[in-house]
């Protein structure tokens, strides 16, 4: 199983859809917490 570079690709792409989306959320949560800050100085 460990040999069949199906597997390995279907791993990466897995791990790079995590890595995605946890900087995508990271990102999101910031932008969000800079725009609440922006429009409660106002």
């Amino acid at each position: 199983m460990w040999r069949d570079p199906g597997v390995w690709i279907a791993i990466g792409v897995s791990l790079l859809f995590v890595v995605v989306a946890l900087v995508m959320h990271r990102v999101i949560v910031k932008v969000l917490k800079d725009g609440s800050a922006e429009s409660n100085h106002e």
